[in-house]
């Protein structure tokens, strides 16, 4: 699908400022709306909304399909919390005590029953799921009771009825969060802004998902992961990535129509005008280790779903306005099968320097592509360009340096104020879609960077406060949208 020429800011909502120490669909994401719309830009990108779990990463959530009840906005509701990054250990705790009593006023009236009864699909199996995993102090499924961990009907039937106080108030939840949500994404599109989310290939072994829907994975008799995904060593990691989450069974889903996948997308599309699809390469070919493995080294190429999953979910749902994300190990199948579809792909600028044979460089860009000064994924632009490669356990000093020296010279800058060059680079460059994560704009360091791949602790906490966002700086970006024609 063609895109207008665009650009973009990528912000997480619990960047954002606010009293209650994590951002939220509040009053401030709709100031935020508006400062977007203030320098011009068009599309506001935003990591998957679903109920985080694991290491508070949006990449490993309870649901695919529910929201995360942290960024619900409690009226009234403050803490004293840090105002530059989010202390999940403590807001959490907090907020859900909060969120919990501002629930309890909230009427189960019909408009909750209508919102319940249109998400049949997945809600009762979400909030059973949450409501169980409560009850069993928090553990994963595979470690409750086992007849709620193999779904006994009537144990579930049971169990509906014992934790029903606690099922209303996720359906509640639910229920406000979407309103929430709604009320801003209309605000964006009042001043001319898409929401961009984004779709992880993969689920969460702990997930309602996964419980509700087992056969849909590779999983053995006990619910536990036969095999598990990851990613080979890489850019990233000397190791690979090991995810951990369960691998899909792609034959099981192609039997049924790939249900289960257009059901996600649809939700996705109901939410989102543009969807990032997270690790692209997996739907031709994933990396599959052992479901014990310590790390992702020792693994296998495995052939995915290609062409038919993409076949339906357009049959299903028509073109889809999406993204791929084509970064890491492309071969020319992946790249094949991207462009059967007409997706545009993903080019970094911070990875265009390092002498390698790069489309990731300007001057090779085509129009139907996302450009990225960087990603979630990987360092702030200064916390890149400051870096002298001691300690990488993937580039060392030299290297580090003579990418250096390229780009200053490709980019003709004596390496003073490198996040502007890099933004006004991509801003410049003939890509139809460029994309900022605002710790670029905002010209910050390794600190805030949002995403170690492999760190088990210290991820996602990053916020920005108002103060940052100065006059001067939003007429720069103003002046940069404008004069590039985004």
């Amino acid at each position: 699908m063609q895109f207008p020429r665009a650009a973009g800011i990528l912000l997480h909502p619990t960047s954002l400022p606010g009293p209650g120490g994590i951002g939220d669909f509040g009053p401030e994401a709709h100031r935020f709306a508006q400062w977007l719309a203030e320098t011009g830009m068009k599309i506001w990108q935003v990591l998957p909304l679903g109920p985080t779990g694991y290491g508070d990463s949006p990449y490993q959530c309870f649901s695919a399909f529910a929201g995360n009840p942290l960024l619900i906005h409690v009226p009234g509701w403050e803490g004293a919390f840090p105002a530059e990054h989010v202390d999940f250990g403590a807001v959490i705790p907090a907020k859900e005590a909060a969120l919990a009593a501002w629930l309890d006023t909230v009427p189960f009236d019909d408009a909750v029953r209508r919102f319940v009864a249109d998400q049949a699909h997945w809600l009762p199996d979400y909030a059973l799921f949450m409501a169980l995993k409560r009850a069993h102090g928090g553990v994963a499924w595979t470690a409750w009771d086992p007849s709620a961990a193999q779904r006994d009907p009537a144990a579930l039937l049971e169990w509906r009825h014992t934790l029903s106080a606690d099922i209303e108030r996720l359906y509640k939840q639910q229920f406000v969060f979407f309103g929430q949500y709604r009320a801003l994404r209309q605000a964006c599109a009042q001043r001319g802004i898409r929401l961009m989310g984004d779709v992880p290939i993969y689920v969460a072994h702990d997930s309602a998902d996964v419980w509700a829907n087992p056969t849909q994975f590779q999983l053995c008799a006990d619910g536990t992961r036969r095999v598990q995904a990851g990613v080979p060593p890489d850019y990233f990691s000397e190791t690979g990535q090991l995810w951990g989450n369960p691998l899909y069974d792609w034959e099981r889903m192609h039997a049924d129509g790939f249900a289960w996948w257009i059901a996600r997308m649809r939700a996705a599309l109901e939410q989102f005008d543009l969807v990032r699809l997270d690790h692209f390469r997996g739907f031709e070919a994933y990396w599959e280790v052992a479901g014990d493995a310590p790390t992702a080294m020792h693994g296998r190429w495995v052939q995915g779903p290609g062409a038919a999953l993409f076949d339906a979910l357009t049959a299903a749902l028509g073109p889809l306005p999406i993204v791929a994300e084509n970064l890491g190990l492309i071969t020319p199948a992946v790249e094949a099968l991207r462009e059967q579809f007409a997706y545009p792909g993903m080019a970094i600028l911070q990875f265009a320097f390092d002498g390698q044979d790069s489309n990731f460089i300007p001057h090779r860009y085509v129009r139907d592509l996302v450009v990225y000064t960087g990603t979630h994924d990987n360092d702030t632009t200064m916390g890149w360009w400051q870096s002298t490669g001691e300690g990488d356990s993937t580039r060392g000093a030299d290297a580090v340096a003579r990418e250096k020296a390229f780009a200053k010279r490709y980019l003709g800058t004596d390496g003073q104020d490198m996040h502007w060059v890099l933004i006004r680079a991509a801003l410049a460059s003939v890509a139809n879609t460029v994309l900022i994560p605002l710790q670029d704009v905002l010209g910050l360091g390794s600190e805030a960077r949002m995403n170690l791949p492999g760190r088990q602790a210290g991820n996602w906490g990053f916020r920005f406060t108002w103060a940052q966002l100065t006059a001067p700086l939003t007429a720069h970006l103003h002046d940069l949208t404008t004069t590039y024609e985004r």
